[in-house]
């Protein structure tokens, strides 16, 4: 009896717009299931605008249903304040699939690019069109919601190889 299909929530957070995108991976093949944004009003106060994520995020894992999430990982900007916001961003993208039960593995950008074009410092068009080729029913009309069917896609990849190290690695003696 051959497992079901797992579906994958792919995060990419942002305050202003947070993307997502919902793969189900059944063995190598992948499907896509649907993309978009969470949009936080810029005119609110940062709470609000967090809420509005949070909302967001939880709209589409209740309407999608999916069984892990994966997060890109932020880089550092040069900005201490923006660096923080993002960072607050990313805690509500962290926080939101784990309130519902889901396990949330993260990844760096680098290797999510790696993985889905083969070169680390892709840019992002060449990630968005590698996205269509790999799913080619894909919507996404936004970078936002491309990257997040990347990361989505990465974790299709590496899942695997992260479930087995976990499961060793509490046997390690350090």
């Amino acid at each position: 009896m051959n497992p079901r299909p797992i579906r994958i929530l792919g995060i990419d957070p942002g305050l202003r717009n947070t993307g997502w995108g919902v793969v189900e991976a059944d063995g190598s093949r992948l499907t896509f299931v649907a993309c978009g944004a969470v949009h936080s009003d810029a005119a609110q106060t940062l709470e609000k605008r967090l809420r509005q994520l949070h909302d967001g995020l939880a709209a589409v894992i209740a309407a999608h249903a999916p069984d892990e999430a994966a997060v890109e990982e932020t880089f550092v900007n040069r900005d201490p304040q923006s660096a923080l916001k993002l960072g607050q961003a990313r805690g509500i993208a962290l926080l939101v699939p784990a309130l519902a039960g889901l396990g949330v593995a993260e990844y760096a950008a680098n290797l999510v690019k790696k993985t889905v074009v083969g070169a680390g410092h892709a840019e992002k068009a060449q990630v968005a069109m590698m996205v269509r080729v790999l799913l080619p029913k894909c919507d996404a009309t936004s970078a936002d919601a491309a990257d997040a069917l990347a990361v989505a896609i990465c974790h299709a990849q590496h899942r695997g190889a992260r479930a087995l190290a976990q499961k060793i690695a509490p046997r390690i003696a350090l």
